[in-house]
């Protein structure tokens, strides 16, 4: 049997000669009555908050798994990007290596030409070299000819002067 106000309230208790003062202990279960009755009441007050606690720490709770599984989800995202990134990186690379290969080939041919080209060049050059010597050589025997002839003319006129004079 539970101690509940009305209960308390309705508590009789016999009285017996040198007994207890009735009004006294009326009032006094009066008292414990009321305070019985408070008592529930912030029970009931307690109880109906911590079941709206207990509402909202289930919120909480829901709120938290879900900001798990975004987090979860958002790091594999945040991995997969990573991933992909690298790769893309890799690739880049991959590409910039073989572009640079060519590239270094293409200068390989092109000093591989010059060489050829400068030592044609020297060749070309020195036949250059050959024959202006040959035309000069040419030139030089040409005018010691004609020096020579003009020596031999002189003399020639010489003579005929001496002839047309005598």
């Amino acid at each position: 049997m539970g101690i509940t106000p009305a209960v308390i309230k309705q508590k009789e208790f016999n009285t017996r000669f040198r007994g207890f003062d009735v009004h006294e202990v009326d009032g006094f279960l009066e008292e414990v009555a009321h305070e019985v009755t408070r008592l529930n009441r912030e029970i009931s007050t307690i109880k109906e908050e911590r079941h709206r606690l207990d509402l909202e720490n289930q919120g909480y709770q829901k709120r938290e798994m879900s900001l798990k599984r975004v987090m979860i989800q958002s790091q594999k995202v945040l991995d997969q990007m990573k991933l992909n990134a690298r790769k893309s990186a890799e690739l880049v690379i991959a590409n910039a290596e073989v572009e640079a290969e060519k590239i270094l080939n293409r200068a390989h041919q092109r000093l591989s030409q010059l060489h050829s080209d400068i030592t044609e060049l020297k060749r070309q050059r020195m036949q250059i070299e050959v024959q202006i010597g040959s035309v000069i050589e040419s030139h030089a025997k040409l005018l010691e000819m004609s020096k020579q002839e003009s020596k031999e003319s002189e003399a020639t006129d010489v003579n005929l002067r001496f002839i047309k004079q005598a």
